[in-house]
């Protein structure tokens, strides 16, 4: 009897190897991207931005309230006290520049100056609107006596 070999089939893998291109077709392929290159816009730095900020809504200005102003005062006129002068004067646009220079804030400021008056404070300077707010507002404090007891204005 004849005996049967059984076989057995292996598949083997193999690596492909790349196909050769002409010089033609490298050439080709150089040449797309050189166009490609040029025709994609040229990514510029983003512009630098300016020293100085603009104010938007977001950024408003913190104006000084007539407390702040009033503190500012009532400390003008102790240092004058203190260095045994006899009054002091203060104006309405000065006072402003001093405190917040560039901000439009004179209503609060001339508030301010009106709500320190006291007893024997005069007018250097009243303004002819009746609310009295203007930059020409100028006051003069007495300070020889800041005693509690001194009426308001």
């Amino acid at each position: 009897m004849a005996e049967k070999k059984e076989t057995k089939t292996v598949k083997t893998t193999t690596k492909k190897e790349p196909t050769k291109t002409t010089k033609k077709a490298t050439e080709k392929k150089v040449t797309e991207k050189k166009v490609a290159e040029k025709k994609a816009p040229a990514k510029k730095a983003p512009a630098k931005k300016a020293a100085t900020k603009k104010t938007t809504a977001k950024e408003a200005v913190v104006m000084k309230t007539m407390a702040d102003y009033v503190d500012v005062i009532n400390w003008k006129k102790w240092e004058a006290h203190h260095m045994s002068w006899l009054y002091i004067e203060v104006n309405a646009g000065d006072l402003l520049a001093e405190v917040e220079a560039g901000t439009d804030n004179i209503e609060t400021c001339c508030k301010a100056i009106l709500d320190c008056m006291l007893e024997g404070d005069a007018f250097i300077v009243e303004p002819t609107v009746k609310n009295k707010v203007e930059n020409s507002l100028t006051v003069r404090y007495y300070v020889d006596n800041l005693s509690p007891e001194r009426k308001k204005y």
